[in-house]
């Protein structure tokens, strides 16, 4: 199986020309029929408000390398649709674009249970064909834990997660004793990687607010990469 690596500065060739890539981001919303059409809207317009808040275009462009940004839904095993292909975000237009592709997609599934291993899997390879960027992140986004097919911890052991960090943004539900144990569940059987992280939302009302946050965090350029084996990033300008 080809394992990808985490790879020194390389140049992305795009049609304006050769371009750095410091970051190949992921973000993979939950669909899945725990998640209501009312918390579908709050999750798809908490994504776009998030995108365009200033401090996250500020994270965007905080060096001259540009991020990758593709965006999927998931929920049962064979689940997943694209909302947004690999896009070499340079630039507020590509920004713009980005949200405004997410402001417009429709949900394609709300009956099939949570596919988490499958989704991983999915997301392994999305970046095993993304532009080849510094560093690889995915984020996993949802309200429940995996109860449909091979968990986390087999996707892991079946995927090439090598060099990839997998975040996690939890979305607190009324019931506090079952989502204690979602958030057990993703620091212990989601999160990987080198600096990995969870952010946890109080309900899908507080999704933007949490995407925001996760956003500006993994963005920002001094916490991108491991310690001590980071590449330099040349601040803009």
């Amino acid at each position: 199986m080809i394992r990808a690596g985490i790879v020194g500065l390389t140049l992305f060739a795009s049609g304006a020309g050769a371009a750095e890539c410091r970051l190949a981001l992921v973000l993979a919303l939950d669909v899945s029929s725990s998640v209501d059409d009312t918390e579908d809207r709050l999750q798809r317009g908490g994504l776009v408000s998030a995108l365009t808040a200033p401090e996250v275009s500020a994270a965007f462009f905080a060096t001259d390398q540009p991020v990758a940004l593709a965006v999927f839904e998931w929920s049962g095993r064979y689940n997943q649709e694209i909302l947004l292909d690999w896009t070499l975000i340079e630039g507020p237009a590509e920004l713009i674009g980005a949200a405004e592709a997410i402001a417009a997609s429709k949900r394609s599934h709300n009956d099939f249970p949570t596919a988490m291993g499958y989704a991983l899997g999915y997301g392994a390879g999305l970046l095993q064909r993304a532009p080849q960027c510094l560093y690889k992140t995915l984020d996993m986004a949802g309200d429940g834990q995996n109860n449909e097919g091979f968990g986390p911890a087999a996707a892991y052991a079946e995927f090439p997660f090598e060099g990839v960090t997998v975040n996690g943004l939890v979305v607190n539900g009324a019931d506090y004793e079952a989502e204690t144990g979602l958030i057990a569940f993703y620091k212990s059987q989601v999160l990987h990687g080198p600096g990995a992280f969870i952010e946890i939302a109080q309900g899908f009302e507080d999704y933007e607010r949490a995407m925001r946050r996760k956003l500006e965090r993994e963005l920002t350029p001094p916490v991108i990469g491991m310690d001590g084996a980071r590449p330099e990033l040349r601040p803009k300008g």
